[in-house]
């Protein structure tokens, strides 16, 4: 059983604006086997819109979505 501790890819979109943080993530999760486990660090303020919708459209799941000071912080598992 994996736990939401297990990453298989950490993704540092630091310092990148809007679109790169989840055109990067699109382009990360592509090669990605289904269950596969992506972490996001992005300082993008529209990344809290961008990769939540990103994974919607796509059929990923927000595992989770958390702060750290200006870094928004995503989990990604791939559908």
């Amino acid at each position: 059983m994996r736990t939401v501790s297990d990453v298989d890819v950490h993704l540092d979109l630091k310092g990148l604006k809007c679109p790169l943080p989840v055109l990067k993530t699109r382009k990360a999760m592509a090669p990605l086997k289904t269950g596969a486990r992506l972490r996001v660090e992005a300082t993008d303020p529209m990344s809290v819109i961008d990769i939540p919708h990103f994974c919607q459209e796509a059929g990923h799941r927000l595992l989770s979505q958390e702060r750290d000071g200006e870094v928004a912080v995503f989990l990604l598992e791939k559908g």
